[in-house]
C-alpha cells in the first residue's frame, strides 16, 4: 500500500510539473474524424472476456487458473486449490481484478492475442504471466 500511495504522489508531482510548462500560442487542432474512428477501433474492451483461463509464469510454471463471469465476478484458483474471488473491469486501458476484502485491486497490461487466444499479462512491477483459455 506504501508503494501505492507513493506513486500517486510522485505522479501527482509529475502532473503539477508537467502545468507548469510554456504553453503554446496556438490552439490544438481537433481530430479528423478519420482519426477518431481509427482511435474508437484501437479502444480497448469495455470489459475482460468471459471464460476461464490457464495462467503460468514465464518458466512455464501453473500459477492456477481465473474464471471470469459475464457479471463481471472472477474467482482465482491457485496450485494449491486456495481460491480468490472478487470484480474484474478494465480500468485505463488494463485488466484489474478487485478481490473481495481488504485486499487492494491489481491491474495488468494485456498484449494483442495470439491465434490460439493465449496473451501476456504485465502486473505493475513488471512481472509476465501467460494467459491461455482453457480447452472446453
Amino acid at each position: 500500500m506504501r508503494t501505492s500511495i507513493r506513486i500517486l504522489i510522485l505522479s501527482s508531482a509529475a502532473l503539477a510539473l508537467a502545468g507548469c510548462g510554456k504553453k503554446d500560442d496556438a490552439p490544438a487542432a481537433a481530430p479528423s474524424d478519420a482519426a477518431m474512428s481509427t482511435d474508437a477501433a484501437a479502444a480497448p474492451a469495455a470489459a475482460p472476456t468471459p471464460g476461464t483461463y490457464e495462467v503460468t509464469d514465464a518458466a512455464g510454471k501453473n500459477m492456477g487458473s481465473t474464471t471470469i463471469n459475464a457479471d463481471g465476478g472472477y474467482v482465482d484458483v491457485g496450485p494449491n486449490g486456495q481460491r480468490v474471488a472478487g470484480i474484474v473491469k478494465m480500468v485505463d486501458g488494463k485488466t484489474c481484478f478487485d478481490p473481495s476484502g481488504k485486499a487492494e485491486p491489481e491491474c495488468f497490461t494485456d498484449s494483442a492475442r495470439a491465434a490460439d487466444g493465449s496473451f501476456t499479462a504485465t502486473d505493475a512491477k513488471g512481472v509476465v504471466v501467460t494467459v491461455r483459455p482453457k480447452a472446453k
